[in-house]
């Protein structure tokens, strides 16, 4: 899952995208749970919230742009 959300962030943030919406599924939780980690640990995200109409099956992500963004291949190596 984590590979999947620092992808799909990536690409967001070369596609131009400033906030984006991770269905991660409603369930048990845990798969909300890698997720939110994974963006609490991500160098682009601003912030993220539950989607109030999803009933905590989706979370939305605040992202920065592009200029603010760190180089993928210095974020990957000091990871």
């Amino acid at each position: 899952i984590k590979s999947v959300v620092t992808e799909y962030l990536f690409a967001a943030i070369n596609a131009g995208f400033m906030e984006v919406r991770i269905i991660h599924g409603r369930g048990t939780g845990v798969q909300r749970a890698i997720v939110q980690a994974e963006l609490k640990r991500h160098p682009s995200v601003v912030t993220f919230w539950d989607a109030p109409e999803s009933h905590l099956g989706a979370t939305i992500v605040e992202i920065q742009s592009i200029a603010d963004v760190p180089d993928r291949e210095t974020t990957t190596q000091t990871r």
